[in-house]
């Protein structure tokens, strides 16, 4: 029976029952032997079960570098259910399929075309791979604050001045659900015969209902990395990456893969992917058509919530498409940030955001909400709303604006991050090179990365996340009193 038939099947998920059910005396790692040394108040709090399946690479469960049986059937089953020509499993997360897709298309000195809205995990891989970004701003929405996606007209033109790029990385969907014209955009990638790579961390549902946007691999991406933890059923940190076509190198990123996957791979993170396939595979279409139900009753309710505002598709350029299981809510019309918002919503009515900003907050949801999550978000939002009639004090802030990066980096992430570094006061690191990473998390998009050139405007704006209640990290100071620098 072909994979495409047999979407039924569980071989990695079968494979470690049966390993867990088998009587024998073990002599190998991990320590604690099945669960018989762990300690109780772990086991007080997940029990004792899981622990007996937490197993290595024993020989009837394969071996994640060199899967030759039930991970590679594993992984097979999956190629077929996503749409891809060869699939990979990730047990250290999307970070490590971004860093690997990366190390696979560009060595030293070679040019890659991203927005500068990527992920932290793409610098980290420029920082491994010696490649120079090419970084093209991505459209910027600023009656929201949001970030689309880059157009197909400027990575024309990007790939017009770099011809001699290696790849073009693009993230679809955006954390916010935003979806660029990513067809067009693999067209103009494909006259230069390069590979374009997709972090797609947030849509692997996308190919589960047609009222969804595309997903990366029909509308024309070469390799797509997905967090299948993220909107489908898999544990946290179990990732896929998805190949089609020829342009990928697949025995360069096999090995790009084993310089960033663990050589201790978690089977239950891996067998949890099997089981999420399967789910999705089955029953993807019912799932994922309750799940928008959910979703559209959300934005429904909230959007008629007065001071509140729910993003909906914008004719405007980077937005092609909505994820519409993403709900973006704005707050600001309340008089009020995100970042209070979120602590309101958090520690006294139950209900917990997926990611707060300065103007809003966004919330995914998935296959694992129920009736219940939605009239209870709805219920909090009209809460929130009452208080904000009673104009409560101290929970008001003014928003602050996104900067963007207003020219490439002076240095290379790579050279920047191994040059020899001094650590100033904030003020004084203005005009001067930045030595970290540093960036607002969630999302993990940098506002300073290691090279580029620290602008008042940028060292503002992360001081008035900290004011309002935000995180940032990558910074060596938390308080921001101090930033370090490339040494002159």
């Amino acid at each position: 029976m072909s994979p495409a038939n047999s979407q039924e099947q569980t071989p990695l998920l079968d494979a470690l029952r049966d390993r867990t059910n088998h009587p024998h005396a073990p002599f190998y790692a991990p320590g604690h032997k099945g669960g018989q040394g762990i300690s109780q108040p772990l086991i007080d709090l997940f029990g004792a079960a899981v622990f007996r399946s937490d197993l290595p690479e024993l020989p009837e469960l394969d071996n994640l570098f060199n899967p030759e049986g039930a991970i590679a059937e594993a992984q097979d089953l999956a190629t077929a259910a996503f749409g891809a020509q060869s699939t990979r499993f990730l047990a250290n997360g999307s970070t490590c399929g971004i860093i690997a897709a990366i190390l696979a298309t560009c060595g030293p000195g070679d040019k890659i075309i991203l927005p500068r809205n990527i992920h932290s995990s793409a610098i980290s891989g420029l920082i491994l791979s010696g490649a120079i970004p090419i970084f093209v701003n991505p459209e910027y929405n600023p009656d929201w604050d949001i970030a689309n996606s880059i157009t197909p007209e400027a990575t024309a033109a990007a790939l017009e001045q770099h011809p001699d790029a290696k790849a073009v990385m693009i993230v679809y969907p955006t954390y916010h659900g935003v979806c660029g014209d990513l067809r067009a955009i693999a067209q103009i990638t494909h006259q230069y015969n390069i590979p374009l790579l997709v972090d797609e961390a947030h849509g692997a549902h996308f190919n589960f209902h047609p009222n969804l946007p595309e997903p990366a691999l029909s509308a024309g991406a070469d390799l797509t990395v997905q967090s299948i933890h993220k909107t489908l059923g898999a544990m946290t940190q179990a990732s896929m990456l998805h190949v089609k076509g020829d342009r990928i190198d697949i025995q360069k990123l096999n090995r790009a893969l084993q310089l960033v996957q663990s050589t201790s791979p978690s089977y239950i993170l891996l067998a949890s992917l099997d089981a999420a396939r399967q789910q999705i595979a089955l029953h993807g279409k019912e799932l994922m058509a309750q799940t928008l139900q959910l979703a559209e009753k959300a934005r429904s309710h909230i959007s008629q919530i007065p001071g509140l505002s729910v993003l909906e598709p914008l004719n405007t350029p980077g937005f092609a498409a909505l994820d519409r299981t993403r709900l973006t809510v704005k707050v600001s019309d309340l008089g009020i940030t995100g970042f209070a918002a979120d602590e309101i919503l958090h520690s006294e009515l139950a209900v917990t955001a997926e990611l707060p900003m300065p103007q809003h907050l966004t919330f995914i949801i998935s296959l694992g909400n129920t009736e219940t999550d939605i009239d209870n978000l709805v219920k909090a939002f009209t809460i929130l709303e009452g208080r904000r009639r009673k104009k409560e004090e101290g929970r008001f802030a003014q928003s602050p604006t996104l900067p963007l990066s207003p020219s490439p980096p002076l240095l290379s992430p790579r050279e920047a991050f191994f040059f020899p570094a001094e650590t100033v006061p904030a003020d004084k690191a203005v005009d001067r090179l930045c030595a970290e990473l540093i960036c607002p998390y969630p999302p993990g998009i940098p506002v300073l990365m290691p090279g580029e050139i620290i602008t008042p405007e940028a060292v503002d704006y992360l001081q008035q996340i900290l004011a309002a209640g935000g995180k940032i990290t990558g910074c060596s100071d938390p308080g921001l009193q101090t930033l370090k620098v490339v040494r002159q």
